[in-house]
């Protein structure tokens, strides 16, 4: 790491320390950050993203880092989860360690902890409190916005808002998803339940501890990024078979309606439009990025090219879902119009 890169990272964790936020790259995405143990600092996120204050947001910490200290009751299924998958992106939600402000945690009695890859965040992490401390970072957006992959998305989100005081630029984000959410909190009588599936699946999962994922019940701990409606540009989205879109286009053209394509088949004669990877990872990679350049294009509607259905593709599909909830319908309104 270069001196000048070097000097950037201490002078955030110097900000944070501070009771400042810093917007800083994980290998999922961007997170906006502050000192967990910090409550009016954690308020800073809360008013800087519009987000609603029961919406709990993830503690980041360094590596090797005592996890005992964030959370109680740890069970051993945790604890193997860490020594295969951190660093990365797997949160685990635990519950809660009494001296942990509950500013966190929307107000439960747990907490979601996990350790970035990102060598950016790993460095940070390192040098805020010498590595004892904890960030609480949910993604550098406005609330319900499109996640941020790169330094320049952040920007574009926050501008000049007083309350960030760095942004540390890591490039594009390698994962560009958020983190599988796994709830551990209630091991006993639920099983390990899956809140967010992500890059990591529930199948990795469930080889390291031998036991099956379980799906959200009405009793899991609320999580982050898991609201019906979320991760949504500005346009309405879409989401519609490959069979469909040649026919959907050109519908939508003849009633002067305007539309971008985001797709991974070959359609030669869509404008504007941005091809993906055939492949999750890939796609995963650029699907928030191409979320917002076509959100740029000021079209009326974003056609979204539907992916497999697959547990490969389960992260991609839950936030294109999310993303599509509140344009239910959308295409028929405009056909009829």
């Amino acid at each position: 790491m270069s001196d000048a890169a070097s000097r950037d990272i201490s002078s955030a964790a110097a900000a944070l320390e501070a009771g400042d936020l810093v917007a800083f790259p994980t290998e999922t995405v961007y997170g906006l950050g502050a000192d967990a143990e910090n409550p009016e600092a954690v308020a800073k996120i809360y008013a800087a993203k519009g987000r609603p204050q029961d919406h709990p947001v993830i503690v980041h910490v360094a590596p090797g880092a005592d996890l005992d200290y964030w959370t109680t009751d740890v069970p051993d299924e945790a604890r193997e989860l860490v020594k295969h998958f951190w660093p990365g992106p797997l949160t685990l939600i635990l519950k809660r360690n009494a001296h942990i402000p509950d500013a966190v945690s929307g107000g439960q009695d747990t907490v979601g902890i996990r350790c970035p890859s990102h060598p950016v965040a790993m460095e940070l992490l390192k040098a805020f409190k010498g590595g004892k401390g904890g960030v609480a970072a949910p993604s550098a957006n406005k609330f319900g916005n499109v996640s941020p992959t790169t330094a320049q998305h952040v920007r574009d989100e926050f501008g000049d808002d007083p309350r960030l005081a760095a942004i540390l630029d890591g490039g594009s984000s390698q994962v560009g998803i958020e983190s599988t959410i796994l709830d551990l909190s209630r091991l006993g009588t639920h099983g390990p339940v899956l809140l967010r599936p992500g890059h990591i699946t529930a199948m990795q999962i469930a080889t390291v501890i031998g036991i099956l994922v379980a799906q959200p019940d009405q009793a899991a701990p609320r999580a982050s990024g898991t609201l019906e409606s979320h991760y949504a540009p500005k346009a309405p989205v879409a989401l519609l078979p490959t069979g469909d879109i040649e026919k959907t286009l050109a519908e939508l053209k003849l009633r002067g309606r305007s539309a971008a394509l985001i797709h991974y088949t070959p359609f030669p004669d869509a404008q504007p439009n941005v091809a993906l990877p055939a492949e999750p990872k890939g796609y995963a990679y650029g699907v928030y990025a191409a979320l917002r350049a076509m959100d740029q294009q000021q079209v009326d509607l974003i056609l979204v090219e539907a992916p497999p259905t697959d547990d490969a593709w389960l992260g991609v599909n839950d936030r294109l879902r999310r993303a599509a909830f509140g344009s239910t319908g959308i295409i028929e309104r405009f056909l009829k119009t």
